[in-house]
């Protein structure tokens, strides 16, 4: 099944609203989030770091949310699977950045901390998406249902 034919098909399902765009799934809607903090508390950081630890981790940040997009604009349930592996890669690059700007005292505990749980709790919704994905793979192509959104 094709992109184009899934969202046609999951539009109207149930009489739910299914997502039609990337920008209908929680966790991209997270994703951007997380960015917005990111360039927040990187820009507080000393001017030395503009093209260290600030570069690194408003690129690992934007990569999060750009490998949701691109993996649910793919056509099978596969190239999302490796899309959504990539964004949680990235997750984790950002959290480690994150964990040594802390270290190295250019961000404040407070900072931290709310990046931090926001990097989990996208981590956490990635990780169910990929089971759910793979999962719906061995029963066939459930892809509308794990796709949540906000309303």
């Amino acid at each position: 099944m094709t992109s184009d034919e899934w969202r046609e098909k999951t539009k109207t399902m149930n009489n739910e609203t299914k997502p039609r765009s990337y920008k209908d799934l929680k966790v991209w809607q997270k994703g951007i989030e997380i960015s917005r903090l990111i360039y927040e508390i990187t820009s507080k950081f000393p001017t030395e770091e503009k093209y260290g630890l600030v570069s690194q981790m408003r690129r690992a940040a934007v990569s999060i949310v750009s490998n949701i997009a691109e993996g649910q604009a793919r056509h099978t349930t596969g190239e999302l699977l490796q899309f959504l592996s990539n964004a949680y890669g990235s997750s984790a690059e950002l959290e480690t950045q994150l964990i040594l700007s802390r270290d190295f005292r250019f961000c404040s505990e407070g900072d931290f901390g709310r990046a931090a749980n926001m990097i989990d709790e996208e981590q956490k919704m990635l990780s169910g998406m990929r089971r759910g994905l793979e999962a719906g793979g061995r029963q066939g192509d459930s892809r509308h249902s794990l796709l949540a959104t906000r309303h």
